[in-house]
């Protein structure tokens, strides 16, 4: 929910958002608990100038990639570092930008889970083309072979992100195959093979 409400619109009668704005433009005071605050007030103003569309793109693109990566219920620094990396790529976000959306999307995926999963993952698919939700579908198993290994959970969540983003079992199957080396299930295969 937290950040279905952080990349909203403000016009729709959210009137703390000038005020937020005000205080990010304010002079940072001596207080060096209040340099952080206002830090991250700066770059939360950052986001608000962004257009709408725009932040619901980036807030349901990180979102989705934190839920593959929450699958295994450990999001490891590799796939924090991976997924701020994708945000300044894809969404251009600067990378204190994209630190924030990445530990907004962290904390919502380790709190919330299957309560905004679906609803999160569907609205990014009603408004995303399909190349945007391919992509996303990509970086998710990329997401989750960070570590080499893409486990049994992860492709389950990634199975579900999938369908939830409007693919065919077949379209996810045929993505999966691009990260064969990296499944657990065949990482396992061979090596029971190897002896």
């Amino acid at each position: 929910m937290a950040i279905r409400r952080f990349f909203r619109d403000h016009n729709d009668g959210d009137t703390a958002a000038p005020a937020a704005q005000a205080a990010a433009a304010a002079s940072v005071t001596a207080d060096p608990n209040a340099v952080d605050t206002d830090t991250v007030r700066r770059i939360a103003a950052q986001l608000d100038a962004l257009p709408m569309e725009q932040r619901k793109f980036i807030g349901g693109f990180a979102y989705v990639l934190g839920r593959a990566a929450q699958a295994d219920l450990d999001i490891s620094d590799a796939e924090v570092g991976f997924m701020e990396r994708t945000l300044i790529d894809v969404a251009g976000l600067s990378e204190a930008q994209a630190v924030l959306v990445v530990q907004i999307a962290r904390s919502q995926a380790e709190l919330q889970g299957a309560t905004e999963d679906y609803l999160v993952t569907r609205e990014f698919a009603a408004s995303a083309s399909r190349e945007d939700r391919e992509k996303l579908l990509r970086l998710a198993f990329s997401v989750g072979a960070v570590d080499d290994t893409i486990t049994s959970e992860e492709s389950a969540e990634i199975n579900a992100i999938g369908k939830e983003l409007g693919f065919a079992p077949t379209d996810i199957d045929t993505m999966r195959m691009e990260f064969a080396d990296k499944l657990s299930v065949i990482q396992e295969m061979r090596r029971l093979q190897t002896g």
